[in-house]
């Protein structure tokens, strides 16, 4: 039996983890140090309702399709609310994140590496949209940045005659690969310093460590291949550039 007892552990460990977040951020006067905590917060919420809703839409096409088109609508936003905020970059991050996440699914069910199921559909389409979300907004931010560090740089390339594409050309191929270097990592020690969600979430639901595996390895794999077309249409779209980007926050 489910009760308030068996939460009240977890509900004491968060609250800690939360105050413990804030003191830390609070002491050493970080910026914004209330945001993460916020988060944490908000994530509960949302995970407490996407649970009820889950349990009963599982095994739906039509409304698996919907909570997947809500995820991506909701991701799309956020990372370009990162990028400031404006109309355009809703379009931009909408058309990155959707040719890279629709692509990278094809293959997978296409191929067959994983069964085409509404609930194998839901699991690995969150897993990818959150992702390619978080790429999205790194290879944004990454170049608006340093074109910001190296405008001088840039004014000199297009005042010798180069187009607004070529003088932050390195720059852009920079924020490709600074954006993909997270996932990289988590990718390259996975099994060694890290045991992904989806491994260890399929062998508690009874799945065989090997099948787990071989999961989580389209799983990466998807990952990679989605958020790097993601980064490379984000910077495409973002790079050439005539004035000097405003400063993100």
């Amino acid at each position: 039996m489910t009760g308030f007892s068996t939460f009240a552990p977890t509900l004491v460990g968060v609250a800690a983890l939360v105050l413990l977040t804030i003191s830390v951020l609070w002491g050493t006067r970080t910026p914004h140090p209330f945001a993460p905590s916020l988060a944490i917060l908000r994530g509960a919420v949302q995970l407490m309702l996407i649970s009820v809703v889950l349990s009963g839409v599982i095994t739906s096409p039509l409304w698996v399709t919907v909570a997947l088109l809500v995820m991506f609508s909701v991701a799309a936003v956020t990372a370009a609310r990162r990028l400031g905020g404006r109309r355009a970059h809703l379009g931009l991050v909408a058309s990155a994140m959707g040719a890279g996440i629709l692509t990278t699914l094809l293959i997978v069910f296409v191929s067959g590496a994983i069964e085409f199921s509404p609930r194998y559909a839901l699991a690995i389409g969150g897993i990818v949209i959150g992702n390619a979300m978080s790429i999205a907004t790194l290879a944004g931010r990454r170049l608006t940045e340093s074109v910001n560090d190296h405008w001088d740089e840039v004014e000199g390339w297009m005042a010798l005659g180069a187009t607004p594409r070529q003088s932050t050309l390195d720059l852009a191929r920079n924020a490709v690969y600074s954006a993909l270097i997270p996932s990289t990592d988590q990718t390259k020690t996975t099994g060694l310093v890290t045991l992904p969600g989806a491994f260890v979430g399929a062998i508690f639901g009874g799945v065989s460590p090997l099948e787990a595996g071989r999961f989580q390895l389209v799983v990466l794999a998807s990952i990679m291949a989605a958020g790097s077309i993601t980064a490379v249409v984000v910077v495409r779209m973002l790079a050439p550039v005539r004035l000097r980007p405003a400063a993100l926050r």
